[in-house]
């Protein structure tokens, strides 16, 4: 299995920045696609941002294009989400995920079969 471990989390102000930083431990060819997905209170989860390991291709939720960057690092097998501009709205519990969807872009909770903790972000006006 492949087990991943995210950091980053943390309160800060209306357009502020963080960074989400999620390490994985395992096998980077047993999946292709990694994302990353949010939760608030009473809501669904849903994908942020999601990414091709391999080639590096990116896709992006609308509510997020522009302010938001994932990358990944394969030598360190770590997956990142800088977080720019932030808003009251992008508060929720942030998650990463590891799978093999048909299209990356797509980012189903159901297609992806590893998943972190979860990190709580927090943005004040």
């Amino acid at each position: 299995q492949v087990q991943l471990v995210e950091s980053g989390g943390g309160s800060v102000q209306a357009g502020g920045s963080l960074r989400l930083s999620c390490a994985a431990s395992g096998n980077a060819y047993t999946y292709r696609c990694m994302a990353w997905f949010r939760q608030a209170p009473g809501k669904e989860r849903k994908g942020v941002a999601s990414i091709y390991i391999h080639s590096g291709g990116t896709f992006y939720d609308a509510s997020v294009k522009g302010r938001f960057t994932i990358s990944h690092d394969n030598a360190k097998n770590t997956l990142y989400l800088q977080m720019d501009s932030l808003e009251p709205e992008d508060t929720a519990v942030y998650y990463c995920a590891a799978g093999r969807p048909l299209l990356c872009s797509d980012r189903t909770v159901t297609d992806f079969g590893s998943w972190g903790q979860g990190t709580q972000v927090t943005v004040s006006s």
